[in-house]
């Protein structure tokens, strides 16, 4: 997936300026595609060039005029081809697992006290997860069509911290038993 296409789908729920999407990033689609906002910027100005968004100037007085971007039709039909294409399945990189897998050259302490962080990590940010899930879907029976995508996503970071803490305690309860 290029950032293009994470920013497509950010701009398909409302128009931002990029400022508005750096901070959606930080607050929700940089849990699963991270981008600096000096990157959000320089892609929406590439996306802007190509046609997959307009920005309209707005005054501001004393402060410089701000941007707001918003979909174009050729930027919703990048969209809606781009989301039609199958996703390959993701490569796994964890420099975690390729340290679990040469644990034998650590000393016990040094690799629980690593289990244990990495798990504490894990918990808060399933911790997050929660919390943004009962303040945005307290009710999932009640979603709207828009609300289904952003809650599956979120319901997908849950699921993999909780994966991630299931595996730090199994490696926990391996190591203290032996």
């Amino acid at each position: 997936m290029a950032l293009e296409h994470a920013i497509l789908v950010s701009l398909a729920e409302r128009s931002a300026t990029g400022y508005d999407l750096a901070r959606r990033f930080d607050a929700s689609i940089g849990h699963f595609w991270k981008a600096s906002h000096q990157q959000i910027y320089k892609v929406l100005a590439r996306m802007e060039a190509d046609g997959w968004t307009s920005a309209e100037h707005i005054a501001q007085g004393a402060r410089p005029d701000k941007k707001v971007y918003a979909l174009t039709e050729a930027g919703r039909g990048e969209l809606i081809a781009w989301l039609a294409r199958a996703t390959p399945p993701e490569q796994v990189r964890s420099e975690f697992a390729v340290k679990i897998r040469a644990l034998h050259l650590l000393d016990r302490v040094t690799v629980l006290d690593a289990v244990r962080a990495r798990r504490a990590d894990h918990q808060a940010r399933l911790d997050g997860y929660d919390l943004s899930m009962s303040k945005f879907f307290p009710d999932p029976s009640a979603l709207t069509d828009d609300e289904i995508g952003p809650y599956l996503a979120l319901r997908g970071g849950i699921r993999l911290e909780r994966n991630g803490i299931d595996w730090c305690n199994e490696i926990i309860e391996t190591l203290e038993d032996r």
